[in-house]
């Protein structure tokens, strides 16, 4: 019988439809293609066309195509029934949800607005929430950044006007070393993994400098497995070596930093003329004048009058021998001549192999510069190094690292994307003042000049619940998110009403003290009603906080709903361009949910919200959608920059009705590229300046000067000093004066001082895998298969020190608390630390999982061995466990032991399963899209 060639149809029709949207399984924002058949998702790969990530996509935006059909997505509203915890809930219809809302929130809006809590977690459109929340009038609003990297923004903003990750990038085209800090993977994942893949091809260097080796740290051509939160210490000693070898910009200083302006010896303000302008000395004709005077050049070793300059401060300080390598290596656990090798190979690469280019441009004194000065050293940091109690001035010298090296905004090195540089004055400071039916005075959150801009009333008392911008923390410029439901628990400043959460998984992997705040969430008071009297949660999935809520309104997911990345919040940009996108309805919900913005906006038109509502008492938006192409936050300026007016106009322009279709038109984004010699030194480039007039990003140029000195920290330390009229309480007093010092500092992490480290000798830490992003992705039935369980990480050390095995399991315990989990051996692992991936472990009965899944039996958390607060001082007062400058979590304070225990049946603490609303998904996921 003569063989026959089978017929093999080898490019099978994937699908009838292509919808291009915006990623949302992580937070970098990429644009997809989602493949539909018969109306259904089919397939889900990268937009080729797209800024962010250029076609590239993870496993984690591949994956999206079960989370879009996740067996654990909420239906329909739910009201409680059965008591708090217990997950018993009624279906109730969207009527009667946003009716039982809205009566609790007007009930206290009318008496004391400040009585809801309204908090968010990854949410990403935090321009709009905040919007809702100040014209509800609450000052108890903020998203989930003081407990994720508070520290790296405000350090990078205070110091530099922006700072890593959404704020900038590499030159990733000329740099020729690279060093990370404390990055893990699932941070701006595509953009980093496109950017070192560059770096590989052309032979540059990289430096991850990480306690633990995976991911970015693996393929570094130089590991550093650094102790944590030493971080800061390896730097001031980098920077010792650096301005002790002469290798430093002093070009650069002089022009673009506050290195030349003098300092006060009396106050250590700024010496400022009649137009409160920093002053310097010109060295070319003398004269003590502004900062900015046209055609000067400053002085950087300038006196006047016994006052002397920044930089002669700053050389005091870092050429002293505490901050030479010898004096820091064994602490930092680096070798003092690898801290000196490392500062050689930087001074090197900056300055042996700077270069120029050919572009001219103007800056904000007039000059005319016919070239462009490339050093091609960039840097790039994350959580790691922020979320430590120490992590403000860890930032801030990591930052001012940079700068003395000359290269932020230069080729080669770290370059802002828009709407960035900004720098801390052209924010909002912070407002506060609640009153009975009305809005907010101003935004809740910004950045804080000085003691005078604290959010505290008129008794000295904080005005927020999460006592963010008092003297406990006064630069906490995201809100501490994590110490809301502890003091809501104890009336700690005050009571609240309603819990109001969107996104946030705060009964299991957002919170510390996990078990603890399940109990706070159920406690009830001697008339046995609840000590938080009302919580409304809002999610797309039966997470763990879905029990402990009492009305739930079910969120979509991301592939059902609109949504705006915007230059008003957190947009997509590139150093070289603007950019912004959407999301949109790719498919329509086949449940009775509704995006959360729009849920927010219904609910401001049954309260007759101001800012919501027309002066004829109509709603201004029926939706968000509607909110997106209508609302201008000032005339001309919108939630999308694109397409404005008549379609062509872009940044300032009128609204436009058909924005949104053109954005789909576009492939769901924007982009409008910074001319040619507007692209580097963009702080003080007037071309650029001017463009970003021109795109509504200011309303009128904005240069300044890189602040190596933050003249606001020594203005806290002053009041601290007995100077001024607020005053800090006395017991606060000398931690103000140690930890706010306005040059970048180091001091231990106070889980040092809080604990005998030699019974808790070793330090736990946790990381995100590349695969995952929170907690919604292990739920995911794709990316299980890569994460289904987290051992604990154990050093070689360690490993051998108590005889572990593979299959083994330990016994892991802090001040607050003890785990039982299994282990594995990490050869990769700075040798007193031990980790494990992040929210992995899940809660039985969550996540439509079943009970014996090895995320709920073999996952666990690291949460139950943090406390949210500081141990007990016998003092009576209560000492968040944070940064005390911006009130950053302090995840990576934390000190354990570990012991060898015989292998259990599952892991401990094994917490009851809750009821889910959704029930348990099927054992096998499959279903069938098309014919």
């Amino acid at each position: 019988m003569p063989h026959i060639q089978p017929t093999l149809d080898l490019s099978p029709k994937v699908s009838d439809e292509i919808r291009k949207t915006t990623c949302y399984m992580c937070a970098c924002r990429c644009g997809i293609n989602v493949h539909l058949k018969d109306g259904k998702v089919a397939y889900i790969e990268g937009n080729r066309d797209h800024p962010v990530n250029k076609g590239v996509l993870c496993a984690k935006g591949s994956a999206g195509i079960m989370q879009h059909n996740a067996p654990s997505r909420l239906r329909k509203p739910l009201r409680r029934v059965g008591p708090r915890g217990s997950g018993e809930f009624q279906e109730i219809s969207w009527d009667d949800a946003l009716s039982i809302a809205s009566g609790w929130l007007e009930n206290i809006r009318h008496d004391a607005p400040e009585k809801l809590a309204f908090f968010t977690g990854r949410d990403q459109s935090q321009s709009f929430t905040s919007f809702w929340a100040q014209n509800y009038g609450t000052p108890n609003y903020a998203a989930h950044g003081g407990f994720c990297s508070v520290n790296m923004a405000a350090g990078g903003i205070y110091t530099m006007g922006g700072a890593f990750w959404e704020f900038g990038q590499p030159d990733w085209d000329r740099t020729r070393l690279f060093m990370l800090f404390g990055v893990a993977e699932d941070h701006d994942s595509n953009p980093i993994k496109i950017g070192l893949g560059k770096l590989k091809e052309r032979g540059a260097k990289v430096i991850g400098v990480n306690p633990i080796r995976t991911g970015y740290n693996a393929i570094a051509d130089e590991w550093v497995g650094i102790t944590p939160g030493t971080d800061g210490l390896f730097v001031l000693a980098l920077i010792h070596c650096l301005m002790t070898a002469g290798k430093i910009d002093l070009d650069y200083l002089s022009r673009y930093t506050n290195a030349p302006v003098l300092l006060d010896n009396d106050t250590g303000l700024f010496l400022r003329d009649d137009d409160g302008k920093p002053l310097v000395r010109d060295r070319k004709g003398g004269a003590v004048t502004a900062f900015d005077t046209a055609g000067i050049y400053p002085d950087l070793s300038a006196e006047h009058d016994g006052h002397r300059t920044v930089f002669q401060h700053m050389a005091d300080r870092y050429l002293s021998p505490e901050h030479a390598p010898e004096a820091v290596a064994e602490r930092c656990g680096i070798p003092a001549t690898r801290i000196r090798a490392i500062a050689a190979e930087l001074a090197r690469v900056a300055f042996d192999e700077a270069f120029e280019i050919e572009r001219e441009w103007t800056d904000f004194r007039g000059e005319k510069h016919h070239t462009m000065t490339g050093r091609p050293v960039s840097m790039h940091a994350m959580r790691g190094v922020s979320a430590h109690s120490n992590g403000f001035q860890t930032c801030r010298a990591l930052h001012v690292l940079q700068i003395l090296l000359g290269t932020v905004e230069v080729p080669g090195g770290f370059r802002f994307k828009p709407p960035y540089p900004k720098p801390a004055e052209a924010h909002p400071a912070p407002h506060s003042a609640a009153r009975p039916d009305a809005p907010l005075d101003g935004p809740h959150l910004g950045f804080v000049r000085g003691p005078e801009d604290l959010a505290l009333k008129p008794d000295g008392s904080a005005a927020r619940i999460d006592k963010a911008f008092t003297w406990e923390n006064p630069m906490s410029a995201h809100g501490l998110m994590h110490m809301v439901i502890s003091n809501a628990h104890a009336g700690d400043p005050y009571k609240i009403d309603t819990l109001f959460l969107y996104m946030a998984n705060m009964s299991w992997n957002s919170s510390m003290n996990t078990g603890g705040v399940m109990e706070m969430l159920t406690d009830k008071d001697e008339n046995g009603d609840y000590l938080i009297p009302h919580i409304i949660y809002s999610d797309a999935y039966s997470s763990e906080m879905v029990a402990y809520a009492d009305l739930i309104l079910p969120d979509t997911t991301y592939l059902e709903r609109h949504d705006c990345i915007s230059l008003l919040d957190r947009p997509i940009c590139e150093a070289d361009a603007a950019a912004d996108a959407i999301r949109w309805p790719v498919v329509e919900p086949d449940r009775d949910v509704r995006g959360f913005q729009t849920a927010l906006i219904q609910l401001a038109n049954r309260m007759k919200l101001p800012g919501f509502t027309n002066d004829d008492r109509s709603p201004k938006w029926k939706d968000y959608a509607d909110y997106i192409v209508n609302h201008e936050r000032r005339p001309g300026i919108g939630p999308l920059a694109g397409f404005r007016g008549d379609g062509t106009q872009t940044g300032r322009g009128a609204v436009n009705p058909e924005q949104l279709d053109r954005y789909i038109e576009n492939g769901g984004f924007f982009v409008s590229h910074i001319p040619n010699g507007a692209d580097y030194y963009k702080p003080w480039n007037m071309d650029y300046q001017n463009w970003a007039v021109g795109m509504g990003l200011f309303d009128s140029p904005q240069p300044y000067l890189f602040q190596l000195y933050v003249e606001p920290m020594r203005k806290f330390q002053r009041a601290a000093e007995g100077h001024g009229e607020r005053q800090p309480p006395d017991h606060l007093r000398e931690r103000i004066r140690q930890t706010m010092d306005p040059f970048p500092i180091w001091y231990p992490p106070f889980e040092d001082d809080n604990v005998n480290t030699d019974d808790f000798p070793i330090h736990a830490l946790t990381q995100r895998p590349m695969a995952m992003y929170h907690s919604w992705g292990s739920q995911n039935a794709w990316l299980r298969q890569l994460h289904g369980r987290n051992p604990l990480y154990v050093p070689t050390k360690l490993w051998n020190q108590h005889g572990f095995q593979e299959g083994d399991w330990a016994r892991v315990t802090s001040a607050h608390g003890s785990i039982v989990v299994p282990v594995a051996h990490q050869g990769g692992l700075n040798e007193n630390t031990i980790w494990t991936w992040n929210a992995i472990g899940k809660r039985k009965g969550a996540w439509a999982l079943s009970n014996d899944a090895p995320e709920a039996t073999k996952g666990f958390l690291l949460n139950h061995l943090i406390h949210e607060l500081q141990p007990p001082k016998g003092d009576g007062l209560r000492w968040s466990n944070s940064d005390p400058i911006t009130g950053q979590a302090a995840w990576f304070d934390l000190r354990v032991n570990i012991e060898k225990v015989t292998a259990p049946t599952e892991s401990d603490p094994a917490f009851p399963p809750i009821q889910s609303p959704v029930g348990r998904g099927p054992e096998d996921l499959a279903w069938k899209v098309g014919k």
